[in-house]
């Protein structure tokens, strides 16, 4: 316990590092889009607040004045920095809520989303890439690699709108958007998860080869074991760590997915809001839900870090090196 809290740490300080870096760089970058962007920045936020056909002129002066949008751009970044270090997001410009209620209003939207897509994902891709892998060049190896380039090469929108076109249109099973009930989450899901499933697999299939043609699975069969008992003992732990690793890396396919597909199937979750929020000028709303998302995929690293150290002993022990070892 104590060896592998020694090799804990230092990762875990490394991901708090990295986590103040990533507040200090999304802040400012955000920031700084967000002020770049053409228009009358009082103009947008009041028409986020009264619609557009109920914003004139006086209206958006009115705002300007109100949330004093004349004040320097150093004088506002510090503002925010200075409400960061006490964990306060600021307010929103358009709704005028605290930007924190909102982003956990919708974040439970979108994990949600996100958790039952990683969860159909897992359940798609490993086991199929598996049994391609223990059948190198076969005829599922084959299918699955033409299908899986097939659904990387396609934009996720895309994909939403095929599935919403067979499954909502043509056979009228399942509904093409909204959030009333549990059905709704099925195509949103389902988008995500194919997106997910199609590098998983791969990655699956090559790792189950890479195991299936080692010295020390191959010295499993001269002992006897059987198949079942040789995979499930020496293949599977194995074959995890690269299919757990590549979760980390799949977050950066769900943020990018996220404001797409939430946004096509009106899915109130954190990148439609801020899809909404870079429409309204809502520059804290904009720089919340980015940090937010930095920080998430921060976590899900140092998540993925705790798993491949429970699950490959090596880790604990701090005897891994480029090449692999016999277990």
């Amino acid at each position: 316990m104590a060896k592998m809290l020694q090799t804990l740490v230092p990762r875990l300080a490394a991901r708090l590092l990295q986590a103040c870096m990533v507040a200090l760089l999304v802040g400012v970058a955000t920031f700084l889009m967000a002020r770049s962007l053409p228009g009358d920045m009082a103009y947008r936020i009041a028409a986020g607040r009264y619609g557009y056909d109920m914003v004139d002129r006086d209206a958006a002066a009115k705002v300007a004045a109100e949330l004093d949008l004349g004040q320097s751009s150093a004088a506002a970044l510090s503002s925010w920095f200075g409400d960061l270090l006490r964990f306060d997001l600021g307010t929103s410009l358009v709704t005028g809520q605290p930007v924190v209620r909102e982003i956990a209003h919708q974040l439970s939207h979108s994990m949600t989303l996100a958790l039952t897509a990683i969860l159909l994902s897992l359940f798609i891709g490993p086991p199929l890439g598996i049994l391609a892998g223990l059948r190198p060049n076969g005829l599922l190896d084959r299918g699955l690699f033409f299908i899986s380039t097939a659904l990387k090469a396609l934009p996720q929108f895309v994909i939403g709108m095929v599935l919403v076109m067979v499954f909502g249109v043509t056979l009228q099973i399942l509904p093409a958007a909204g959030h009333d009930h549990g059905a709704h989450l099925i195509l949103p899901a389902l988008t995500l998860a194919l997106g997910l499933a199609a590098m998983s697999n791969r990655v699956a299939r090559d790792a189950t080869v890479a195991v299936a043609g080692s010295a020390y699975y191959g010295f499993g069969r001269i002992k006897g074991l059987s198949d079942l008992r040789l995979f499930m003992r020496h293949g599977l732990r194995n074959i995890a760590v690269p299919v757990v690793t590549y979760l980390g890396l799949q977050f950066i396919y769900l943020v990018e997915g996220v404001v797409v597909v939430e946004t096509l199937f009106a899915w109130p979750g954190i990148g439609h809001a801020l899809v909404h929020a870079v429409f309204g000028r809502d520059v804290p709303m904009i720089q919340g839900t980015a940090l937010v998302m930095g920080l998430m995929f921060v976590a899900l690293n140092a998540a993925v870090d705790l798993a491949c150290h429970l699950i490959d002993p090596r880790l604990r022990q701090g005897k891994v090196s480029g090449a692999r070892k016999t277990p």
